[in-house]
């Protein structure tokens, strides 16, 4: 994809690890000590969304909704001390795109000033962020990657869109963009015919990409 101008970024679960300290965080509400099946059974949820996993978590268990929700609140105060890894392979993808003179852009269903504390604490080479929040309908809806290809006169054919959920490339091929899922290892996803890589390092070759 040598003409490639733009990649577009999910954040959460995508460029920053931050499944592992939410699942863990909510499966904690449910028990202290939770086992390898407790945890498998949230991420199963938390990759559709956060939402969806403390709604039905709530339900399944019988717990407070609020409870679940104050877990998760307490998970992203935490990451303001210490926030959770770079993904595997993103600040490669970030720097062999920038060297090739794209852009890397992030549309995120997080808020504006969560998001960009954790892209600062991360120090990730980011270009622009659309932020769900400040007024753009959630994806799959393509408000977001939308306006990111306006604000930048990109053509729709000259960017690729990676995202962790299904929702993430739904809302690129609504939007016209090629779109790649990034799959968690036992977390199966329905996503259609999407392209699926297990890595960011997979993105490389996908993208034709040489890296510095």
């Amino acid at each position: 994809m040598a003409d490639m101008r733009a990649l577009i970024w999910d954040l959460g679960g995508t460029l920053a690890d931050t499944y592992p300290d939410v699942d863990r965080a909510l499966a904690m509400v449910l028990d202290p000590r939770p086992g390898r099946e407790l945890l498998h059974e949230v991420a199963l949820l938390t990759r559709r969304s956060s939402s969806h996993a403390i709604s039905t978590l709530a339900a399944r268990h019988e717990l407070p909704e609020q409870e679940l929700r104050r877990a998760y609140e307490q998970t992203k105060r935490d990451w303001q001390q210490a926030p959770p890894p770079v993904m595997p392979g993103a600040r490669e993808l970030l720097a062999a795109v920038r060297a090739q003179g794209g852009l890397n852009l992030v549309a995120t269903h997080r808020d504006r000033d969560s998001a960009t504390d954790l892209v600062e604490r991360l120090g990730l080479g980011i270009d622009d962020m659309v932020c769900a929040p400040d007024g753009f309908a959630r994806k799959p809806d393509p408000a977001m990657i939308r306006a990111l290809l306006e604000r930048h006169s990109l053509a729709p054919q000259d960017c690729l869109a990676v995202g962790d959920r299904p929702a993430d490339v739904e809302a690129a091929a609504a939007a016209g963009v090629r779109g790649v899922l990034l799959e968690t290892a036992g977390i199966p996803l329905e996503a259609g015919d999407a392209e699926r890589v297990t890595s960011l390092r997979a993105m490389q070759s996908l993208l034709e990409l040489d890296g510095e």
